[in-house]
């Protein structure tokens, strides 16, 4: 269902126009666009890193990784759903791994820039495309999986996303995230990257919970690989012109045995492991199917 902004009565998602007020949703650049005012600011990212990044993304092994492990998620506690929305989808890089792994399911993409949209549109043809602010989504009831990866970090009012994700699953739906952790990692490259926060886990689970969220696995991930990422967190700290897209230039020999260490991580993780530290979490949680007052 969509909530209308205009009138805020709820009708379905698949009407062209509120069938109350007759709002219509604006398109920018040629996508719907529930928030048309902010599609070409600059707040919590840089547009022009869409193009820089989309070539980078499928060669590098920390974005190969990390999509192995939301497809693992997926299969392994929600491998019947039908329908996902990725909140913050950037260049479609984890939208077309999902299409691959999953080609019956409905996938939406949102993008507060509509430069990303573009971008992710020729990379995912077969998913639908919006613009919004997640920060007001206009769905309730409306996914089964919703997934916000490496997205919440840049959004000064966390909170409210995650109550509008809360929102917008189905009754049983479920929540896949992924933040960076760890506050003494800090550095220009969450800086250059517009981070607001790094995360640990108990602050987490608290924001988790007070949406309403029963958490189902919560492990940190790039574990064995947090000394170089501290030592190069550090050279970021000495360097001001530091680009945190150099990270993912590697050379082709070191970015495979980078990647094998990350397959290593994956299979404790599947075998039940949670890792207490590490550069990034994953969460994986799920809305009741009977909504209960959230403790405060």
């Amino acid at each position: 269902m969509i909530q209308c902004p205009t009138c805020s009565k709820l009708y379905p998602s698949a009407e062209p126009l509120c069938p109350h007020c007759a709002f219509n949703v604006p398109l920018v650049a040629g996508y719907p666009a529930w928030a048309p005012a902010l599609a070409q600011q600059s707040e919590g990212f840089k547009p022009e890193y869409f193009e820089a990044l989309a070539p980078l993304e499928a060669g590098n092994f920390w974005f190969r990784a990390r999509n192995a492990l939301i497809l693992w998620g997926l299969r392994r506690y929600f491998p019947h759903f039908n329908s996902l929305l990725e909140v913050g989808c950037g260049t479609g890089f984890v939208l077309s791994a999902v299409a691959a792994a999953f080609p019956n399911a409905r996938l939406v993409g949102s993008e507060i820039f509509s430069a990303g949209l573009a971008v992710a549109g020729k990379r995912v043809p077969s998913a639908t495309l919006i613009q919004m602010d997640a920060r007001a989504m206009p769905y309730r009831d409306e996914f089964d999986i919703v997934a916000a990866l490496d997205v919440i970090e840049h959004i000064k009012e966390d909170d409210a996303v995650l109550q509008g994700i809360f929102a917008a699953l189905k009754p049983g739906g479920g929540l896949i995230l992924t933040v960076p952790q760890h506050d003494w990692l800090w550095s220009g490259i969450d800086e250059q990257s517009c981070h607001q926060r790094r995360y640990n886990a108990p602050e987490l689970h608290r924001k988790l919970h007070a949406a309403g969220f029963d958490i189902m696995r919560s492990t940190s991930f790039v574990s064995v690989l947090l000394p170089l990422m501290w030592l190069s967190r550090l050279r970021a700290r000495r360097d001001a012109e530091f680009d945190p897209r150099n990270e993912l230039r590697l050379n082709p020999l070191l970015n495979q045995f980078f990647e094998t260490i990350l397959a290593c991580e994956r299979a404790c993780i599947r075998a039940r492991l949670d890792l207490p530290i590490g550069g990034s979490r994953l969460l994986i949680a799920r809305k009741p199917l009977e909504i209960r007052p959230v403790e405060r």
